[in-house]
């Protein structure tokens, strides 16, 4: 399995495999291909990484800049994050959020955050329950990386694809 940045070839490819992945998920509004396409025309798309086996796009990880209190301070949001259905639970879904994370420290970002089963990101080295909050939502879900500088506290708020998208 190779771990790379996406290329144009890449987008329809993208698509279809974020929309199989999450058709499936209760969590799911269906919305996330959408939100994806739309990081990408906005600018707001800053790494987005694919995991390709066999010349196929078996996984996918987008990145985009968060505020915490209306400040960037460095910090980014990870998802919408697929993996083929086929091939969940094969540490493919870790191994782009491994590769993402290293990337982002190599940029100098100051850490990570996303929306997200806290048993799931807590082996990623995610943690929750912290300083951060996202609308009403519980603070567990609410999880975060720090790379450098102290843990940010405050509102946490994603780039405008997302709440176009409703989140």
């Amino acid at each position: 399995m190779l771990i790379r940045p996406e290329r144009p070839d890449d987008v329809d490819a993208i698509d279809r495999l974020t929309t199989a992945a999450f058709e499936p998920q209760w969590f799911s509004d269906g919305s996330e291909a959408a939100i994806i396409r739309s990081l990408r025309e906005s600018g707001d798309l800053t790494l987005s990484l694919v995991a390709e086996d066999d010349g196929e796009v078996i996984g996918h990880v987008a990145l985009s800049p968060v505020t915490v209190d209306g400040s960037h301070g460095g910090w980014f949001g990870l998802g919408p994050i697929s993996v083929r259905l086929d091939r969940q639970r094969r540490g493919v879904g870790r191994a782009l959020v491994a590769e993402a994370l290293d990337r982002l420290r190599c940029q100098g970002a100051r850490g990570c955050a996303l929306i997200g089963d806290p048993a799931i990101y807590g082996r990623m080295g995610f943690t929750g329950g912290g300083g951060l909050s996202h609308l009403e939502l519980d603070r567990s879900l609410v999880q975060q990386v720090t790379f450098s500088g102290p843990a940010p506290r405050g509102e946490l708020r994603f780039a405008a694809a997302f709440a176009a998208a409703g989140h």
